[in-house]
């Protein structure tokens, strides 16, 4: 892959060569089509071990997707490609696995939780630069519960408004992501508890004037009793926060901006 770096902005292909772009990045990609068939791939003892790098690769797709899932939409405020980020992650989680051979080992993000913790989902304005206060965090991962309190906040001083747009709303998210593991009967990657694998719950605050004090206050969001009683070991439970803007919509109500503010993995249990 090539990456232009000169004034031509395009998307396509011109004679074997194709021309891309990715979000969040102000580049444009370029790779050169054709190589090896799919069946040879498929087939051929030369490829075993791309064979092998692709199911794990699958495996690390899987779990970057529905790890989004586990922050329940608040991805939608991103500032870039999730995806490759966690996919990288879900790879690296798998090299801990040094039992089983490539293409079988285990994804693992119960073993280290901490890889999420304090995940951002903006890379130009960080959550902590957007919304300059701390919140006070609860969570208790035997009942999946959680309670964020919201210090007080000034928006003339707490609040970064980028846009200038006149209203902003907090928004909490509990999610969970089970542990992977290579199941030779299908030959795929599953999840070890399926009921729990990029399940969500999310609270969605009322909606504020950009030009207020809003007073110290708390959030609390749980998951149901079914979900609770799925909870194994091999489950990573997730905290997340984010703060969007809005304007007025059609109707004068506050209606949300698109990729209008940023969100992040607070705690992770």
């Amino acid at each position: 892959m090539a990456i232009i770096k000169g004034a031509i902005q395009m998307n396509g292909g011109i004679k074997g060569v194709s021309f891309y772009s990715l979000r969040g990045s102000d580049k444009v990609f370029m790779r050169t089509k054709g190589g090896a068939t799919k069946d040879q791939i498929a087939t051929s003892p030369k490829f075993a071990g791309l064979r092998k790098q692709q199911k794990e690769f699958g495996g690390s797709s899987k779990f970057a997707s529905l790890t989004r899932y586990a922050f329940g939409g608040l991805h939608r405020l991103a500032d870039y490609n999730l995806m490759p980020v966690l996919s990288g992650m879900g790879k690296n989680l798998m090299k801990l696995d040094t039992v089983s051979e490539v293409g079988k080992r285990d994804l693992k993000l119960s073993v280290y939780p901490k890889a999420l913790e304090g995940f951002n989902f903006n890379r130009n304005y960080p959550f902590n630069t957007v919304l300059r206060i701390l919140p006070r965090l609860e969570l208790n991962r035997e009942t999946l519960k959680a309670d964020v309190t919201i210090p007080r906040i000034n928006t003339d001083i707490d609040l970064l408004n980028i846009q200038k747009l006149p209203f902003f709303r907090l928004i909490i998210c509990l999610g969970t992501v089970s542990d992977m593991v290579y199941n030779p009967t299908i030959d795929e990657y599953e999840p070890m508890v399926f009921d729990l694998h990029g399940a969500s719950e999310t609270v969605t605050g009322e909606w504020n004037s950009t030009q207020t004090i809003l007073p110290e206050h708390t959030m609390s969001v749980e998951m149901d009793a079914t979900q609770v009683a799925s909870l194994t070991g091999n489950v990573t439970v997730l905290l997340s926060m984010a703060v969007e803007f809005g304007n007025v919509g059609f109707t004068g109500e506050p209606v949300e901006v698109k990729y209008a503010g940023c969100g992040k993995v607070l705690v992770v249990g």
